[in-house]
């Protein structure tokens, strides 16, 4: 029997960690992450990894590849959802946490992605096609509802690639299409406005003055990371690499760091506001009165959802 999930979800600075800790070892749980970074090893202060916060209680997803790999949805798809059906088959409830939205939302819908081949003649085909081009293309054969796929030229071509394998596999592509919803709680954690962003303007000071996330991305690209890769992981990695390489002043680094986490943060709300309007309810509770409550109030729901935990 496949035992329903909890999933915790919200902005960056909300405290999703600390609450679905709470959350996993009041009902004996297990944490599988959702944070697209956080899978990286060597990435720990950039991305808040915050290891120490999980105490005895169990957490898979992190830290299983190196950092400088391109990690996507169809190995997280894959990965996570042997992590989601090992805890259920132990008769134990995993509790996944993150704020990456699309690996949640892939996660919650049961999507099951065939592991489509490389097709060489194909991508020569679309070789020197600019990225509008592609995306134009793409946009004839498949509904954009993100822009991930269209990124750049080289994910482009792997979507068009993709929809080129299904049109041939339809199998394959109705299983990916027509997916079997994992039964879940969903639980956002909600956080002022305003707050939020106070948050994100402390945490930043102190990654960089009491963390030395300075230090953890001059170690990897002393490791021969090229800067490039570092910089495609976005956000504290790209603003850091950035003024290493002397492109920008520590004060210019800090300003438009803050500001692109605080940008961040709202598209992530969106993301979740969209996952409800797709139909996903999101219960969204305060982490103010802390996350052992939290935790309570999320048991309380899901037990009046499928009963005893």
């Amino acid at each position: 029997m496949i035992r329903p999930l909890i999933a915790v979800v919200g902005p960056t600075a909300a405290g999703k960690t600390a609450c679905a800790v709470a959350t996993a070892a009041l009902c004996g749980g297990e944490i599988v992450s959702a944070d697209s970074r956080q899978i990286y090893r060597g990435m720990d202060v950039g991305t808040g990894k915050d290891i120490g916060e999980y105490g005895a209680v169990p957490v898979h997803m992190l830290d299983i590849v190196p950092a400088g790999y391109r990690y996507n949805l169809f190995e997280y798809i894959r990965d996570a959802g042997a992590a989601l059906d090992d805890i259920s088959s132990r008769g134990r409830i995993a509790v996944v946490c993150g704020g990456t939205g699309m690996y949640v939302e892939n996660l919650l819908k049961g999507i099951v992605l065939p592991q489509v081949p490389s097709d060489p003649e194909y991508r020569a085909s679309l070789a020197g096609k600019t990225l509008a081009e592609l995306t134009a293309m793409l946009a004839r054969v498949k509904t954009l509802h993100n822009t991930t796929d269209t990124d750049t030229p080289a994910r482009a071509i792997r979507a068009l690639e993709i929809e080129r394998y299904y049109a041939s596999h339809p199998r394959e592509a109705q299983a990916a299409r027509n997916p079997q919803p994992r039964p879940a709680l969903i639980v956002g954690v909600d956080i002022d406005r305003d707050e939020r962003r106070r948050r994100i303007t402390a945490r930043l000071h102190h990654r960089l003055e009491r963390e030395d996330m300075l230090g953890e991305v001059r170690r990897l690209l002393d490791s021969g990371i090229p800067p490039e890769n570092l910089i495609y992981y976005g956000l504290e990695y790209k603003y850091l690499t950035e003024h290493l390489l002397g492109l920008t002043s520590y004060d210019e680094m800090f300003h438009l760091l803050e500001t692109a986490i605080h940008q961040f943060a709202k598209r992530q709300m969106t993301w979740f506001r969209g996952m409800e309007r797709r139909g996903f309810h999101i219960e969204w509770l305060s982490g103010a009165d802390g996350p052992e409550v939290f935790a309570e109030r999320t048991i309380d729901l899901y037990r009046n959802k499928f009963g005893n935990v």
